[in-house]
């Protein structure tokens, strides 16, 4: 039996310390994330069927801490936060490292905003390399507020694949799962170049929209 390696775990404990911090889940001071709320963030999968050839499987469903959680990181920079949140999208990440692990683009807002991308630090802090295949194109509009054919139009047409495909086996990667357009839209891209698309994964799923 292997002994975890509590190092991170303390690193980030120390950091909130000395930040100020209060827990992200529950406002509890003093900690980046109590251990109540840390155990709230164990995978619960939740799979989304998308289109009649791709489904998608999230780590968890997007409410309580976990939805706290990724806002704080969304939101607030909150990026310490990223490390948990991976250990629950590990369970859902392919064990083969020769399948690509191909995270949806950030728009240029969002990341001129952020100073990063949520989907490649998830990827990165699971341990694996993100693929960065595809690029935005224009501008596309906040999602928010948006029903699913409103979604489903926003995302049309607002990426293209780096280069062209030879039978590669990809992921697609996201943070959140709303109506699975982002996903959708992403998967056709990549199929258009050449790439076999085995599935789409995310952290967290919101519930359903109409």
């Amino acid at each position: 039996m292997t002994t975890p390696d509590l190092r991170p775990r303390l690193v980030d404990e120390v950091l909130s310390v000395l930040l100020g911090a209060s827990c992200a889940g529950c406002d509890e001071p003093g900690r980046l994330l109590c251990d109540g709320c840390r155990n709230l963030l164990r995978p619960a999968p939740v799979r989304r069927a998308l289109t009649a050839g791709l489904s998608a499987t999230a780590a968890l469903p997007f409410d309580g801490v976990a939805a706290r959680c990724i806002r704080a990181v969304k939101e607030d920079g909150s990026t310490l936060l990223v490390r948990p949140l991976a250990a629950a999208l590990r369970a859902v990440v392919p064990s083969d490292p020769a399948t690509l692990l191909v995270p949806v683009p950030t728009s240029r807002a969002a990341f001129r905003r952020r100073g990063f991308r949520v989907p490649e630090l998830l990827v990165r802090a699971c341990g694996r390399r993100p693929t960065r295949l595809l690029v935005p194109v224009g501008r596309t509009e906040d999602q928010r507020g948006l029903g699913r054919a409103e979604r489903a139009l926003n995302v049309a047409g607002s990426m293209r694949a780096r280069r062209a495909g030879t039978g590669d086996e990809v992921i697609v990667v996201d943070d959140v799962i709303t109506t699975g357009a982002t996903l959708t839209e992403a998967s056709d891209v990549l199929r258009e170049a050449g790439f076999l698309v085995r599935g789409a994964i995310a952290l967290a799923a919101t519930p359903r929209l109409r």
